[in-house]
């Protein structure tokens, strides 16, 4: 292993867009919730790692060229039981009792600009799914979801800003029928934070998501959430997070078997947190 070429083997985490693979790490984050179009706290299982291989490496592109990072992988992904989208099937009657995944392979490929704490990059996964449950099966063929994304950080400002795409088109049966699961995401945020004292930071994130496949004007088929947030550290092992969510749509994180009695277009959600790490 060197700069210019690593290999990684085993249980890997998924580097894909910004956050990905650091998305379990509560402690680097001013958040308490990430963006959820484009990570899913439902279903980040699923997404935050793979079994197979990483290869990985930096290529400096001189002093006024910045400094270009790659990442490529292949393996294994498997949506575990406790996942949104098992949920999701089981509320159209497709329940599993076994975990199901399959093959995923991409890449990532970002850019240290010779702009002091400029980063820009793009991401690709390629994800195909299949499992077999008592009333059924569902079959993901091998799907590419990108991402674009740019991030900005210098002295007390940081500033970051993705685009990503999350297609799906799968067959799901359910004895004796046959049905598309059809879903065209398409999600996009741009998030800001300013750290007022050495451990007081405060930001702001607008996500949006719609699903191009529906009515994008019907709540069912977008999610709006307009988002802020304090932290305070009280040293370096103990912080406080209090976050502020202003959301319409529900096409995100909502099951109809926990909201027997229907859904309202807005929501609003106040979280807390503390945690540490060591």
């Amino acid at each position: 292993m060197n700069d210019h070429f690593g290999i990684w083997a085993g249980k890997v985490k998924t580097v894909w867009g910004l956050f990905n693979d650091s998305q379990d790490i509560d402690a680097v984050f001013l958040w308490i919730l990430l963006p959820q179009g484009s990570y899913s706290i439902d279903h980040k299982s699923f997404y935050l790692a793979h079994v197979g291989g990483d290869v990985y490496g930096g290529l400096s592109l001189g002093k006024r060229g910045g400094t270009l990072h790659y990442t490529g992988y292949a393996g294994q992904a498997t949506v575990d039981l406790n996942d949104g989208y098992i949920k999701q099937f089981a509320d159209i009657g497709l329940v599993f009792t076994s975990s199901l995944g399959g093959k995923t392979y991409g890449g990532d490929l970002r850019w240290e600009t010779p702009v002091r704490g400029l980063k820009i990059g793009s991401s690709a996964d390629v994800q195909a799914v299949d499992g077999t449950a008592p009333t059924g099966s569902i079959h993901l063929p091998p799907t590419l979801t990108p991402s674009f994304y740019a991030q900005f950080n210098r002295g007390k400002v940081y500033l970051a800003g993705e685009y990503d795409r999350i297609p799906i088109n799968a067959t799901v049966t359910i004895t004796p029928a046959v049905f598309p699961f059809v879903v065209d995401g398409r999600s996009w945020f741009a998030m800001g934070s300013c750290r007022l004292r050495k451990n007081f930071q405060v930001g702001s994130y607008y996500s949006h998501y719609v699903d191009k496949s529906g009515d994008t004007t019907q709540p069912a088929n977008h999610s709006k959430d307009r988002v802020v947030t304090a932290r305070y550290d009280f040293n370096s092992y103990f912080y406080a997070k209090i976050e502020g969510h202003f959301q319409h749509g529900t096409a995100l994180g909502y099951y109809t078997s926990t909201n027997p009695n229907g859904l309202t277009p807005n929501t609003k959600m106040l979280a807390a947190k503390i945690g540490f790490t060591f």
